[in-house]
């Protein structure tokens, strides 16, 4: 299993919009970006710091419920 990139925030913005998330609103330097399924909505916040720290994007990811390989695929 590859490790979590250290990449910048629009990066990580424009794969999620490939996974399916848009960007509901941005206060300061966060982004807040959802999904929804069926009848849930997952909801998460992007920092914009370039580079986003591993473990923020690690837990970017389990939060939003995306694999690390479907992440990189989609990068």
């Amino acid at each position: 299993m590859p490790k979590v990139p250290s990449v910048s925030y629009e990066r990580i913005i424009a794969a999620l919009r490939r996974l399916g998330f848009h960007q509901v609103r941005q206060r300061g330097s966060h982004i807040r970006m959802e999904k929804s399924f069926g009848d849930r909505t997952v909801r998460i916040t992007v920092p914009s710091h370039r580079p986003v720290k591993r473990s923020t994007l690690s837990h970017i990811l389990k939060d939003a419920e995306i694999s690390l390989d479907d992440f990189l695929a989609a990068m």
